[in-house]
Formats: structure tokens, C-alpha cells, sequence
């Protein structure tokens, strides 16, 4: 039997889980202080909503679950697909699905946190797990740029409340870019393929996101495309590619300064808001403003999200408004664990006991302790104190209580 998780996969021990559920927990109260109700969905969809979810190049990376019993021998034997469910890949194809099941019992607008582990087939390697857990929120039920406001700010602070500083939300407006497409000659139609090898931009470069284009060249629907690939990278080396002020989308133009000003306005000392006419996110299902938070000290970004009003329309035939937000969990842990920073709250307590203490009493006293507050954990006392308080300060506790003395003392003064 083999002792180590699956590959891309991993075990989290006691002082790490002990920070994730601080630092998820304090998430969560911040959320809903800010007025977000939580839902709880599957980690299994149906397979075809999923594989009709628009959700770019993760549609390559989904863990299929192949039907069972008599259903799998049927499918083998007449061809069919082998797979009838799968297991989500975001958290924004099953909000869609339930917000589309319950929208008549839910407030309007929405405003919904989600939090749960998501599955991708990916490639393992440092910062790239195929389980993972995502933080959304997301505001439904309302097309005002209103809530890309609320959203991103309500973000922004929740990364401020856990310690980041000098964050900058990148923001686009994949509309403004799909219409510079349409000016370089692209067919509406190639508008995700190009978006696929734009949004590699910040890894590949201009050149090489011209090369990856010109290999795909001969598949676009384009009428002349080296020729639209030519205007689009000489585009991305101009300064006009961050101009806002574009004629024909005028009206687009001015909801994103809109954001742009109020966010410029609102968000906590230290923090930004740049716009880039490259960004458009990973996932086709984008519809409108996508955004992303970025920081000069870490080489990635920490949270992302953008409006998505199509989605919901493709299992209620009409189209509604919806936006959200994901902070990436695993990699604001990473960062803090590099930090070796400690979210503040509640202090960990351990009450120490002899053999012969009334363990009745033992535990009235735990439940004392715990109504002042304290995480308690009850432990044996033994012989070295030493050696039990290096335990115990390894696993995140800060404070001890001898049961005969009923005093709590910080872990620090008894070293």
C-alpha cells in the first residue's frame, strides 16, 4: 500500500491546516459581514454542463468519471461517450446551475461566497496542484458596473484584513478587445482562439505570442491572418494600445473609467488599479470587465475574476448579470507560509493535567476556558515540560494552564 497522496495532489498537516482554516475562516467572516450569503455546491457535475461551461483551456484538464455497471458496457459496445459526470474544474459553472434551479427563493441581486476544492488535470509542478481550493464571491442579477465596484473592492480588503500590502487590480474590458480584433481584420469567430495566446503574453512575450499565432494562422477563420496578426502585434507595441478612448466602444469605455475612478478612490492605502488592453483571463465565458490582482513581490497573481452574463443564459434561455471574484487560496497560503506570518485571532491553549486530577473536573474547566475565548486542547502533563511545550509551540498553541492553578500563562515566558 502506498503512503504518499496521489501525484498533484497533497496531505496538509496539523500547524498547516491550523493557519488555513485562520486564515479561510477570517475570509469568510469578512465576507459575510460585507453582506455575501454562502452556498455549498457538488464537487460533481454533469458532464456535459460542464463541457458546455466555456471555460477555455480547463475544458482539457477535466477529471471525466465514467458511467458504471450496465450503462458503461452499453456505452463501450455502441460507441457512446464513456463519461456521464465530471468533476468541476471552477465554482463558476455550479453557482450558474444553482442560481438557474433556485433564482425565485434567492435575494436579488445575489451575493453569494462559494468555497470548495476544484479539480484539474494539470501537468503537477511547484504552484500547480490538480486539487485545489478556490474563495469566490460573486453578485448575480444585476448588470450595473455598480457591482464590479462592491466585488473587487470587497476583495481588495478582505487581502488587506490578512496582511497584503501594495496590491494593484489589473483590469480590461474584453468588449473594448474584441473590438480592436474586429478592427485588425480577425473574424469574430477567432476572438477566443487569438485570446488564448494573448493572455500568454506575460510569459512568452510579444514575439512569442506573435510566433504561437502564426503557427495557428492557417486554422483562423480570418480572411487575411498574418496580416491581422501583423496590426495586432504592432497594436501591442504601441502606446494607442492603452488608450481608453476608443469611438465606437464610447459607452463600454466609460464603465470602465467608471470602475477604475470609484476603485482608484476606495481601495486601502497603498493599493492600485491599472488598466491593460492585453488582459482577458483563461476562461472563454468572460463577457465584460475582467480583472486580476497582481503585486511587483510575488510572480503571480492572487485573485482574478470579471463579469460573465452569458453563462446562466445558457440554462435559463435568457441572459442575466453576474460578475465574481476568485482569491487564489493556495497561493495566498504559499505566500504567507514563505512569510512565516501568523493571522492573529483567537489564542491556542493547552491545560495540562496529572493522573490524578478529577478528569470531570478537568474538562468543566476546558469549557471555562473556552468560553473566554481560547482554543483548548487537553494534555497529560508529563516529566519534561521542555519537551512538551517544544510540542505543543510547534503546533501554533501560545499559551498553557496547569489545572491546579487554573492560571494561563503564554508559552514564550516558560521558555
Amino acid at each position: 500500500m502506498k503512503t504518499s497522496p496521489v501525484r498533484g495532489m497533497c496531505d496538509r498537516g496539523i500547524s498547516e491546516t491550523f493557519l488555513r482554516n485562520e486564515v479561510l475562516g477570517k475570509i469568510l467572516d469578512f465576507y459575510q459581514r460585507s453582506g455575501f450569503f454562502r452556498i455549498e455546491t457538488p464537487a460533481v457535475e454533469d458532464v456535459e454542463n460542464i463541457s458546455r461551461s466555456e471555460g477555455g483551456s480547463n475544458l482539457n484538464l477535466i477529471f471525466e468519471i465514467m458511467k458504471r455497471g450496465d450503462k458503461l458496457q452499453k456505452a463501450i459496445e455502441s460507441g457512446q461517450m464513456l463519461s456521464d459526470m465530471a468533476l468541476r474544474y471552477d465554482l463558476t459553472l455550479p453557482l450558474s446551475r444553482f442560481y438557474s434551479a433556485n433564482a425565485s427563493n434567492l435575494p436579488m441581486p445575489f451575493k453569494v461566497i462559494q468555497t470548495g476544492r476544484v479539480y484539474r488535470a494539470e501537468r503537477p509542478q511547484k504552484g500547480r496542484l490538480r486539487e485545489f481550493v478556490q474563495c469566490d464571491i460573486d453578485i448575480i442579477g444585476d448588470e450595473s458596473p455598480d457591482c464590479e465596484i462592491e466585488l473587487f473592492l470587497t476583495s481588495l480588503n478582505a487581502l488587506h484584513l490578512l496582511g497584503f500590502e501594495n496590491l494593484t487590480l489589473v483590469i480590461n474590458d474584453k468588449r473594448i478587445l474584441k473590438h480592436m480584433f474586429l478592427s485588425f481584420g480577425f473574424d469574430e469567430l477567432d476572438f477566443e482562439t487569438v485570446c488564448i495566446s494573448l493572455d500568454k503574453q506575460d510569459k512568452i512575450g510579444i514575439d512569442g505570442v506573435a510566433s504561437e499565432l502564426m503557427e495557428k494562422s492557417a486554422s483562423l477563420k480570418t480572411g487575411n491572418a498574418q496580416e491581422s496578426i501583423g496590426k495586432l502585434i504592432s497594436w501591442l507595441g504601441s502606446e494607442e494600445s492603452g488608450d481608453l478612448n476608443c469611438e465606437a466602444t464610447s459607452q463600454v469605455s466609460s464603465q470602465l473609467r467608471y470602475v477604475i475612478e470609484k476603485l482608484s478612490a476606495l481601495l486601502p492605502k497603498g493599493y492600485g488599479v491599472s488598466y491593460s488592453p492585453v488582459l482577458v483571463r483563461g476562461q472563454s465565458y468572460y463577457t465584460g470587465i475582467v480583472a486580476e490582482v497582481v503585486s511587483q513581490e510575488f510572480s503571480s497573481s492572487i485573485a482574478g475574476g470579471g463579469r460573465y452574463d452569458g453563462m446562466i443564459g445558457k440554462f435559463l434561455g435568457r441572459q442575466v448579470g453576474a460578475v465574481g471574484i476568485s482569491i487564489g487560496f493556495e497561493r495566498i497560503m504559499s505566500i504567507l507560509a514563505e512569510k512565516g506570518m501568523r493571522i492573529s485571532g483567537a489564542s491556542r491553549l493547552a491545560l495540562f493535567y496529572n493522573s490524578d486530577d478529577d478528569f470531570g473536573s478537568v474538562l468543566k474547566m476546558k469549557s471555562a476556558l473556552q468560553g473566554e475565548g481560547y482554543y483548548v486542547h487537553v494534555f497529560r502533563d508529563v516529566k519534561s515540560r521542555k519537551k512538551l511545550f517544544d510540542s505543543v509551540a510547534e503546533y501554533g498553541f501560545d499559551c498553557y494552564c496547569d489545572f491546579k492553578s487554573g492560571k494561563v500563562v503564554g508559552l514564550k515566558s516558560s521558555t
